[in-house]
């Protein structure tokens, strides 16, 4: 059961910055969970995140206005009583510095603190090795026990029917969740010292052209399953059934339960083709250039460096296959929020809410389907709330302290990168000039000039013309299909291992992500260099 501390239920505000003062940060739960959160989407995940505690009494993700954040003081505090000292964590979350006069907000943890928090790690660490187990069998039979799931689904007539479904979907979908954060952490674990290993040896650049080619012709990055599949059904060399069935669970909104499938719209192949057909990219020789450099990086390495080529050669195939198999885990997770969102329209229509089942929690929802009961008149104002958040311009990803979206978003002051409710006036990100630099993390190396094309909807995606740099506040696979078309890509939250930084280096294309302000700093029309080895975007004007 996900904690509901910060949650109203009569209005469906949720905002778990008010529980506490503690610093919140999205750089990496923001991409997986890019959109504002209905109250059964957020039971669903807040619950899962809620198994990863390791601090007793604190949770390590919140909701802040209906967006996911992970507890930034709940990750220092549990680092300093494991023993590590401040200067160790000057980053939160692996997206930047702290800003000039911003302090961690400390959580007071008791002299015998660290005995629970690390006999709770231990036993993560045991949870996730024991994950890993049958990993590769699990994302291979997904696709099949979902199929059936959406079956048996259909077939639901009753509400004990469906009572009786949902503890093998949450079985299914706690495995597959558990699974990913597994298979993560073993990519972490992997990739970020022979990132730091090969900017060494070789470079910015190269480094960024030897972690690509992580797809392989008998086993594409599900990440570039959409972008390539795409281009297959307009060359007529896939069906439009097999592609919707292989990737109809893909989309920019795939972790929002309210939200349709692609698979679910008629149109949305079409109008995806269409696209297409305006400004058609060879995606297969995007991906030969870029085997095309990683062949030369790797020949520059083994030149200079013969006696740890081998070694390294090891490392570089390991990673790129755990990195496949977390885009894999990804794309089975995702297709497991498919059949939830199934269930969840049975039951909304079994109970008489219809659609309104999406504005209650998980829970809630089990209770209505019981009979007990539920306060369903408050349906309507949670649906206001969830609509006035989504109005709203995208948070910062770095909060400290309590946080009012409402009132953020009317200051005409905000800030985007950060918020720090201990200091009493923000101001304004200054104009770029120039001399300007925005400073972001090295995602894909490459250098680029171009016009700027600032967007802030996937769905408006056909306003991007090839050649231009798209700058957006996150990106998620729903954008993969825009990338082949970018000369390159700018976001505000990112980390160098996210999945926007995988895609860009498998297609060869220059990406800075975790910017952290360049949507509030960059217009459509300006005209810019960016350098993605460097990590930076500067005005060419």
């Amino acid at each position: 059961m996900v904690n509901t501390r910060g949650f109203d239920p009569a209005t469906g505000e949720w905002n778990d910055s008010l529980t506490g003062d503690f610093i919140w940060t999205n750089t990496n739960i923001g991409e997986a969970f890019s959109d504002v959160m209905t109250p059964f989407t957020w039971s669903l995940v807040g619950a899962l995140y809620d198994e990863l505690n390791v601090l007793p009494g604190y949770s390590t993700a919140g909701n802040i206005g209906g967006r996911a954040y992970q507890n930034g003081s709940v990750m220092y505090a549990t680092l300093l009583a494991m023993g590590r000292k401040p200067a160790d964590m000057t980053e939160i979350g692996g997206r930047m510095e702290l800003p000039a006069g911003m302090t961690i907000p400390v959580i007071p943890l008791p002299r015998l603190a660290a005995i629970p928090i690390l006999f709770n790690t231990l036993r993560l660490m045991f949870q996730m090795g024991r994950w890993l187990s049958g990993l590769a069998s699990f994302i291979a039979e997904n696709p099949r026990w979902c199929e059936a799931a959406l079956a048996r689904v259909a077939r639901i007539e009753s509400r004990k029917a469906a009572l009786a479904f949902a503890p093998d979907e949450i079985r299914r979908r706690r495995e597959a969740f558990w699974r990913l954060v597994s298979i993560t952490w073993r990519y972490s674990d992997a990739i970020g010292p022979l990132r730091r290993d090969l900017v060494a040896l070789v470079g910015q650049d190269d480094a960024s052209a030897l972690l690509s080619g992580v797809s392989r012709a008998s086993e594409l990055l599900a990440s570039l399953g959409p972008v390539l599949g795409l281009s297959k059904v307009a060359a007529g060399e896939m069906d439009r059934a097999t592609f919707l069935r292989q990737y109809g669970h893909r989309g920019p909104h795939e972790a929002e339960v309210s939200a349709p499938r692609p698979a679910e719209d008629p149109t949305w192949l079409d109008a995806q083709l269409a696209a297409w057909a305006e400004a058609p990219v060879d995606v297969a020789a995007l991906l030969a250039d870029q085997q095309a450099r990683f062949d030369a990086a790797w020949a520059r390495l083994r030149d200079r460096h013969p006696q740890q080529a081998d070694k390294l050669r090891l490392r570089l195939s390991k990673a790129a296959e755990i990195a496949r198999q977390r885009e894999a885990m990804r794309s089975e997770l995702t297709r497991l929020v498919a059949v939830a969102r199934a269930w969840a329209l049975r039951a909304g229509k079994l109970t008489g809410v219809g659609d309104g089942i999406f504005f209650l929690t998980y829970e809630e929802a089990l209770d209505l389907l019981t009979g007990r009961p539920v306060a369903t008149e408050t349906i309507p104002a949670r649906r206001e709330t969830y609509d006035r958040y989504r109005r709203l311009p995208t948070y910062p990803p770095l909060i400290c302290g309590r946080f009012d979206p409402v009132r953020w978003a009317a200051d005409p002051r905000r800030r985007s990168d950060w918020y720090d409710s201990h200091v009493p006036q923000l101001s304004t990100a200054p104009t770029l000039a120039a001399s300007d630099v925005i400073r972001g993390l090295p995602g894909s190396a490459g250098r680029v000039e171009g016009l700027v094309r600032r967007l802030d909807r996937p769905e408006d995606g056909d306003q991007l013309r090839p050649g231009e740099i798209l700058v957006t506040a996150q990106t998620n696979v729903g954008w993969t299909l825009l990338f082949p078309r970018a000369a390159a890509v700018v976001t505000d939250v990112g980390a160098a291992l996210s999945h926007a930084a995988i895609v860009a280096r498998e297609l060869g294309i220059p990406a800075v992500v975790g910017c952290g302000d360049a949507t509030a700093r960059l217009k459509t029309g300006d005209r810019v260099r960016v350098d993605g080895g460097a990590g930076t975007v500067i005005c060419s004007a």
